[in-house]
């Protein structure tokens, strides 16, 4: 099949790239490479460096690349930045992804893949979280990735677009190829590990009180080859749309699990300094898969906290300066 990834030249995007290939799709890439690197995307994929805001631009790249099926990554993602640049979130991940599903209704592709976020759900009531639970976002981010789920829905009444949009909470973990190359970086797990690389002077832990066994908040994570996985799989299954599938490993760890986990992984202590609760962080955020399993027939197979700090290590060891390496 021939597959156009947005933001391919990104960390999840990147695996998706590499895993498509490996599965003999034909890929292209559309980034504009602001928060993307190059040197990521495959030297067996095409890559187009064009932004979703750019109309035209999006136009030519699906009259060169014909895609049969989209895989939409791109976005911008940093939830505090959400909150001071609202513009910028709704004109990318709202205005740039219109002109992606215009394109893909005037150019007749009828499979679109989303990378939505559990961001939709807000602060939910019940724990772990299904896809039935009203959507109440508290931040922009999750606003306008609910914004787009709409947008999806609109387009398969009225223009028979078929999509999957993948709900998730955190992702770690590289593959051989690629991994995390973050500027600037939030996520916990490499936060961690470029502390102990020496890149940081310490991991800041927020929250030793919350009502969990060890008093730090719990988080769902999955492996990002786990997550490619199954976005690969919805391709197989895009005879009707899916709508929103939650993708998750349905414990969940807490972030002193995680202290903990680094520290055996890599026989390194992190210095840690434990600061009060963030507003708005509550004590767990877990996913209910179950749908993705029924639908897709998939599990989170390489999830354990050990082989997604171990495969993360490994690659910052070879690349400590990220793609600049």
């Amino acid at each position: 099949m021939r597959v156009l990834v947005t933001g391919g030249a990104g960390y999840i995007g990147s695996v998706a790239v590499e895993q498509l290939l490996a599965a003999g799709h034909s890929v292209s890439v559309l980034d504009n490479l602001w928060r993307g690197h190059a040197a990521a995307v495959s030297p067996d994929a095409e890559l187009h460096v064009r932004d979703l805001r750019d109309a035209p631009g999006v136009e030519e790249v699906f009259a060169k690349s014909r895609p049969e099926a989209v895989m939409h990554f791109a976005a911008a993602t940093i939830v505090p930045e959400s909150m001071t640049e609202p513009g910028l979130y709704f004109d990318i991940n709202v205005a740039g992804t219109h002109n992606l599903l215009k394109a893909c209704r005037d150019a007749g592709t009828e499979r679109f893949i989303f990378s939505s976020t559990a961001a939709v759900y807000g602060e939910p009531e019940r724990v772990p979280v299904t896809e039935s639970a009203i959507p109440r976002p508290i931040n922009v981010y999750g606003q306008s990735k609910l914004m787009v789920e709409r947008m999806l829905e609109a387009y398969s009444q009225a223009h028979g677009l078929r999509y999957a949009a993948f709900r998730y909470f955190n992702v770690g973990g590289a593959s051989a190829e690629h991994g995390e190359d973050h500027d600037p970086e939030t996520h916990v797990i490499p936060v961690a590990l470029l502390t102990l690389l020496g890149q940081r002077p310490r991991f800041n832990l927020f929250g030793t009180d919350y009502p969990t066994p060890d008093g730090t908040a719990i988080r769902d994570y999955v492996h990002v080859l786990d997550l490619v996985d199954a976005h690969i799989r919805a391709l197989d299954h895009l005879d009707s749309s899916l709508g929103p599938i939650n993708l998750g490993s349905r414990a969940g760890f807490s972030v002193q699990e995680i202290v903990a986990a680094i520290e055996e992984v890599t026989g390194r202590q992190l210095p840690v300094e434990r600061n009060p609760r963030r507003s708005g962080d509550p004590p767990m955020l877990v996913a209910d898969a179950g749908r993705a399993k029924a639908l897709l027939g998939w599990e989170p197979r390489r999830s354990s906290l050990a082989e997604m700090i171990g495969s993360a290590w490994n690659w910052l060891h070879r690349h400590p300066n990220g793609y600049a390496t």
